[in-house]
């Protein structure tokens, strides 16, 4: 069983996982085409695609089975609608995934026990510490004020909490309830280990890529290399498609 069946991570570029992996969009289902095809912004569509092959590689490592016998469904709670939601893998409710994406970043990770990624760029929109208010807690925003890199505090603290959405330990409008001021703060390691509760929060900084990630999980998580995707574990290679993704990908 891939990382000793530990929740195995990976953060990578898009063109690294699209160039990577052949015939890439054969992996994906009818309704995660149809979601890619009605992107506009063709950098948001490979975004996309980028990530939801990536989760395939990481549960095909964990798994050790093939990446191209796994289906990825998402199933909205609230709507019903499998259009969005958290991610699973049919027939494997025994296995957790997670993933997410920025700009020509993604991330995604698989595991046994419940798993939530997420990463950003480290540069910030502009104004988005005025969100500070809905998404931190007190003894964080304070802890923020004194930071030397109060930016770097916030989005630190920003992709932890969307783990915890994706845990569904946190509501979006209930970020300011959780209070992680006890972790610790931002730096430049490249991994963080440390303890919430039930819960391991491993921080995660790729400076090559100008992106900073989290995951957390019940069970001790690793972020390692992008997965190979050698041997069976995809569908044989058909004409390939630059990484753009400049047009319909049906």
């Amino acid at each position: 069983m891939g990382a000793s069946g530990r929740p195995w991570a990976t953060v990578a570029g898009t063109d690294e996982v699209l160039g990577l992996v052949p015939a890439y969009e054969r992996l994906l289902t009818g309704v995660e085409r149809r979601r890619a095809d009605a992107m506009r912004v063709a950098g948001a569509r490979s975004d996309f695609v980028a990530a939801h092959v990536l989760v395939r590689l990481c549960a095909a490592r964990l798994l050790d089975r093939p990446a191209d016998t796994l289906v990825l469904e998402q199933r909205c709670p609230g709507c019903g609608s499998g259009e969005h939601g958290r991610p699973s893998l049919a027939g494997l409710p025994q296995v957790s995934v997670s993933l997410s994406h920025t700009t020509g970043v993604v991330a995604a990770a698989a595991g046994h026990e419940p798993v939530g990624i997420d990463v950003e760029r480290r540069r910030l929109p502009d104004g988005i510490r005025g969100a500070a208010g809905r998404v931190l807690s007190a003894a964080e925003r304070s802890a923020m004020r004194e930071h030397a890199d109060p930016d770097a505090y916030f989005l630190r603290q920003w992709v932890r909490k969307e783990c915890f959405i994706k845990l569904g330990r946190a509501t979006l409008g209930g970020l300011a309830a959780v209070d992680l001021s006890g972790l610790p703060g931002p730096d430049e390691a490249a991994e963080d280990l440390s303890r919430h509760g039930d819960l391991y929060v491993l921080d995660h900084t790729d400076a090559r890529r100008d992106a900073v990630a989290a995951v957390v999980s019940t069970a001790r998580p690793r972020i390692g290399a992008l997965p190979s995707p050698a041997g069976p574990e995809l569908p044989s290679a058909g004409p390939q498609r630059p990484a753009a993704l400049e047009g319909p990908i049906a």
